[in-house]
Formats: structure tokens, C-alpha cells, sequence
């Protein structure tokens, strides 16, 4: 674990166990820290799991983010540090896990470099929107940091910091990040995804409908679809053992 340099920016990132990658991409709130529930198993199960936290979230540099985070260089440069952070690693091919953003960033990532991504799995990543995302925030979003849940305050503290928490958090819950600020569609990429895609679905997201899930399914040449009952959001959080189970049954299948 350590500090990166990748697109001029320091990020932070770990890895842990020895065996074929995984390579753990966060939610658009998140950081590695979120995933202290689900390395456990993948590691006892005999995978090498590479975390980083993108620029400008959990402990890598903040520099320009802010900025960053709502233009149109966003999805791209992602893809390309996502790239420069496995060539430094060594790693040629490997399995991709992606939370909400994080699956949209594996997808771009997969959709250009189809040799180098083994697997693909997402979990509760939006397919496309119907509205857009800047009004679609508005109103999953409508409360200010100070008005939120003490245990979520805590979260965004401990993954971001106490000096950057609530301005993370007002710049997330607005627009910006791979969803970005307009109308939002996924199905074209997901056409370029020929690699084996596990679309893992909760049925109770308070962001997202069930149907986004299958619609992210069915546009994928190589697709399957997982669907969590009574699970919120965050899946990873809500039911970690069924997520893990979940994932190493598909890896264990290609």
C-alpha cells in the first residue's frame, strides 16, 4: 500500500494476497475503505485484490478535483488511470469489480482494452437515466451534510477526511462523475463489453429501480444477472456474504 502517481496526480492505493487479480473500483461516495467487508473472502478464496481511491477521493490528492469531477475529461481520464495504475503494477490481465460509478468506469475501461479485463462484475450501477442526473440528484438528494444521519457523517469523515467531508459530499450528491450532469446512457458501451458480465441488482435501491439491472443485462453479448432480495443499495454493506459468494461463483465459472 502506497502512494501512485497516475494522470500527474498522488493516489493511494493497496494490494493484498497473492494469485490472479481483482481490481476493486469504489462507488461515486466511496474509497477503499468500503471494501474491508468483502477482501476478506476473495483473498481466502486465493485472489490478489489491487484497491486504489481515484483521484480526489479517500487518500489520494484532492488537487483540481473539484473542477475535475464535473468536466468532460472525467470518464476518460479515469479509464486512463485505471490503466496506468495496473501497468505499473504488471498486471496484464485481470478480473474488474465495480460499485454504482465504479461499474461505469469498468465498463469504459473494459469496452477499451477487451484484451486485458478476464471478467467484468458491476453492482448497482445505473444503465441510463430518464431525466438528468443533475435534476435526478436534486431529489435522491434534496438534504445538506449537516442535516444527514450521524453514522453517515461518520462515513464520509473516515473515508475523505474531516477537512474535505462535507464539501465531498455536496459536490457528490449534486452532479459530476462518471454519471455526469446531462442525460445519462450506458447501453452503447455496454454493446462493446465481449467479455464474460455479471450484473449484480439489488431489488430495493433507493437510487435505482430492479429494471436498470436488466437492462444492463440484456445489452451485454456475454451477460448474467444476480438480483439481490430485500437489499438496499449498497450492496457490498447490506449483504457482503452473498455479494462474495456471488462473485466467486461467477469467477469460478470462466
Amino acid at each position: 500500500m502506497g502512494k501512485i502517481r497516475l494522470n500527474g496526480i498522488d493516489c493511494y492505493y493497496e494490494v493484498q494476497g497473492q494469485g490472479e487479480p481483482i481490481v476493486l473500483l469504489h462507488h461515486g461516495f466511496g474509497c477503499t475503505k468500503m471494501w474491508q467487508k468483502i477482501t476478506p473472502g476473495l483473498l481466502d478464496a486465493g485472489y490478489q485484490v489491487v484497491m486504489y481511491d481515484r483521484r480526489g477521493f479517500g487518500q489520494s490528492s484532492k488537487e483540481g478535483f473539484f473542477d475535475f469531477y464535473v468536466s468532460d475529461r472525467y470518464r476518460e481520464e479515469s479509464v486512463e488511470e485505471l490503466r496506468q495504475l495496473t501497468d505499473a503494477l504488471g498486471l496484464e490481465t485481470f478480473h474488474l469489480v465495480g460499485q454504482c460509478e465504479g461499474g461505469v468506469i469498468g465498463v469504459d475501461f473494459t469496452a477499451a482494452y477487451p484484451e486485458r479485463v478476464r471478467t467484468l462484475m458491476t453492482s448497482s450501477t445505473q444503465c441510463y437515466s430518464e431525466v438528468t442526473m443533475e435534476e435526478f440528484n436534486a431529489a435522491k438528494f434534496p438534504r445538506r451534510f449537516a442535516e444527514l444521519e450521524k453514522g453517515i457523517r461518520e462515513k464520509m469523515v473516515k473515508w475523505h477526511g474531516k477537512d474535505y467531508a462535507e464539501a465531498l459530499y455536496h459536490q457528490f450528491s449534486r452532479f459530476g462523475g462518471a454519471y455526469g450532469r446531462a442525460m445519462f446512457d450506458l447501453r452503447p458501451r455496454l454493446a462493446e463489453v465481449m467479455c464474460p458480465s455479471l450484473v449484480l441488482y439489488p431489488d430495493r435501491s433507493f437510487l435505482f429501480p430492479v429494471e436498470q439491472g436488466v437492462a444492463f443485462y440484456r445489452h451485454l453479448a456475454k451477460g448474467e444477472l444476480a438480483v439481490l432480495p430485500k437489499c438496499g443499495h449498497n450492496t457490498y454493506e447490506r449483504q457482503p456474504a452473498a455479494y462474495t459468494r456471488l462473485l466467486l461463483e461467477f469467477l469460478n465459472k470462466h
